[in-house]
């Protein structure tokens, strides 16, 4: 049992031993008569209480008057019954202030996830059926369609039609049909859909009170909206919710081939009730429902509880201290490791001679300190090639600058041209290390549209096209029914641009450069592939670092910075795609971005 797991398991099994052998024997040498007497009473007391303050919630948008209903509750059931928030804050108790809750939560309090176990005709979405919001009628429109209702009775009636009226949760009235046959349910009437025309009987007309009114239409308009938004993208059958929360299907064709549609539409149709329910009801709350030994004042015996106590005590830190030594060595080693990495020792490790989580978090702490010591030398080794980069075009400068002003050399054009490319070049060292840095600090901006990759691979092979030209190499494009791609189009041509000035660079005259794109699954692969020397294979991981060049003394007349190619991944990255390379030497190079289509 060396895992650091299995033996805070065991030392937590050993204390709730002891602690559940105390509270039984406490229990069984107390409570035991009481607890046969009431049982089956406590168990009907907890279900009625508990739906008493489910109606409460339903009906409230908060706890703040529920102290009147809860004392009337306690002295119904004899019970002290108390509620607190989730973050363990009182509500409201039976119990006179500074009693400390019972130890057990009874419930939860919560009309949108009610406990099916107590309320059985929740098993289905677990809402409480009183929950109405925005769906409750005004007094206006109660006593209104009442009246309406009571009309069509009697129309029923006289026609020789048996009917009953009810009322619903929302206050709408319903019109049930008596059934003649002995044992038979009573069938609905019209329902109040509002997608459907509603069903008369003869001449009585349902119209009046089955039309959905001007509140039930806004909450159905709202609820509609919210299970719209939870199907979007999901290929379900077109339809509507009604105002007995039913899915009304609007098309006639057969639904697309998804995993279970009508599941699916469910799903979405509790989750938007759920939703719109929310600011409607009270916010869920946990209830403490003491026995009735505690509502009348019954305590257990306190020498009884202290001597429980203190050997429960007593058991918990003997094995604490146990498993705490034998933990505390591979945390100290690990400590003394850390300080040593903050006194600049880049080289400290730890070994931990044992398994479990413990030897992993060694493992990882050596992992961080290995790639924090690449991460330095990385470090020194950019500064290093960032001063050569900036070094030769100002030292260029400088001294053409000093020439002249010595009188030596004379500013003619050709001089001045000669000047300003030394400052573009320092310009677009300085350009591509700022889209680094951004890059690096997730602050890259990309303004992603729909993009046709026949077009733009077009308009990088006619900016390239004449310094192809010039350099004896062949340029073409290659595209495979245009795969669809949304990408930033700016962003997309530089990468693209710097891999084949890259291609132009490394392939000697008489070569041939090929830009191509096409759809390999979900994803869009663009590559650029030429002729030239090719990369040799130790090279290859290398190749998309920053100021990384095969040629190590950095000649401008044998490659460029080092940054464009780390430029073409990170730009791959910010579309959420990669950057690979494949060569073979002297034959091919293949550069590939895989992008999301």
């Amino acid at each position: 049992m060396r895992s650091l797991f299995v033996r805070l398991l065991t030392s937590s099994a050993v204390v709730a031993v002891c602690s559940i052998t105390a509270t039984a024997w406490l229990a069984a040498s107390s409570t035991s008569g009481a607890i046969q007497r009431e049982q089956g009473q406590t168990l009907a007391s907890d279900a009625r209480i508990n739906n008493s303050l489910l109606g409460y919630a339903s009906r409230h948008s908060d706890w703040s008057g529920v102290a009147a209903t809860l004392r009337d509750l306690a002295a119904q059931n004899s019970r002290r019954i108390a509620l607190a928030t989730e973050n363990g804050a009182l509500i409201a108790d039976s119990a006179t202030a500074g009693t400390p809750l019972p130890a057990k939560v009874s419930a939860v309090i919560d009309p949108l996830a009610v406990d099916v176990t107590l309320v059985p005709g929740a098993a289905r979405d677990r809402i409480d059926p009183r929950a109405m919001g925005p769906f409750l009628l005004s007094a206006r429109d109660r006593a209104r369609l009442r009246k309406a209702a009571d009309t069509y009775a009697a129309c029923a009636g006289r026609t020789g039609q048996a009917v009953q009226v009810t009322v619903s949760n929302t206050g709408r009235p319903l019109v049930t049909t008596l059934s003649q046959g002995v044992g038979q349910e009573p069938s609905p009437m019209p329902s109040p859909m509002p997608a459907e025309a509603p069903i008369v009987v003869g001449v009585c007309d349902a119209t009046t009170f089955s039309t959905p009114t001007r509140t039930e239409k806004a909450a159905l308009k709202q609820l509609n909206l919210l299970v719209s938004r939870c199907l979007k993208g999901k290929g379900a059958e077109r339809g509507s919710v009604g105002l007995d929360f039913t899915w009304v299907s609007k098309e006639k064709q057969p639904m697309p081939p998804v995993a279970e549609p009508g599941q699916m539409i469910s799903s979405c149709i509790v989750t938007a009730r759920k939703e719109q329910l929310d600011p409607y009801v009270a916010p869920a709350a946990y209830l403490y429902i003491g026995s009735p030994a505690e509502a009348t004042g019954q305590r257990i015996p306190l020498p009884s509880i202290a001597g429980a106590a203190l050997l429960v005590l007593v058991l918990t830190v003997g094995v604490s201290v146990m498993a705490a030594r034998r933990l505390v060595r591979p945390v100290n080693a690990l400590t003394h490791a850390a300080q040593r990495m903050r006194d600049g020792d880049s080289s400290a490790r730890v070994t931990v001679r044992t398994t479990g989580e413990i030897s992993e978090l060694a493992t990882a702490f050596n992992e961080m300190s290995e790639h924090l010591q690449r991460m330095e030398e990385q470090r020194k080794a950019m500064v290093s090639d960032v001063s050569h980069e900036l070094r030769t075009p100002l030292s260029n400068l400088r001294g053409w600058l000093e020439a002249a002003q010595d009188g030596v050399a004379e500013l003619d054009p050709a001089l001045i041209a000669s000047l300003v490319e030394e400052i573009l070049l320092l310009q677009h060292i300085v350009d591509d290390l700022q889209e680094l840095a951004l890059a690096d600090a997730g602050k890259l901006r990309l303004h992603v549209e729909p993009v046709h990759l026949g077009d733009l691979l077009d308009q990088v092979t006619t900016a390239h096209r004449g310094q192809a030209e010039a350099a004896g190499l062949t340029l073409t494009t290659v595209v495979i029914d245009d795969p669809p791609l949304t990408a930033d189009p700016v962003r997309l041509r530089q990468a693209i641009g710097n891999l084949v000035t890259n291609s132009l660079r490394y392939t000697p005259r008489g070569g041939h450069i090929t830009l191509g794109a096409r759809q390999d699954g979900d994803q869009v692969v663009v590559e650029v592939t030429d002729t030239g020397i090719g990369i040799r294979a130790e090279y290859l991981p290398h190749v998309f670092d920053r100021f990384w060049r095969a040629e190590k003394s950095r000649n401008r007349q044998t490659g460029g910075s080092g940054l464009g190619l780390a430029i073409v991944r990170n730009l791959a990255e910010a579309h959420g795609g990669t950057a690979t390379v494949a060569s073979v030497p002297g034959v091919r190079t293949t550069f590939t971005l895989c992008l999301p289509s």
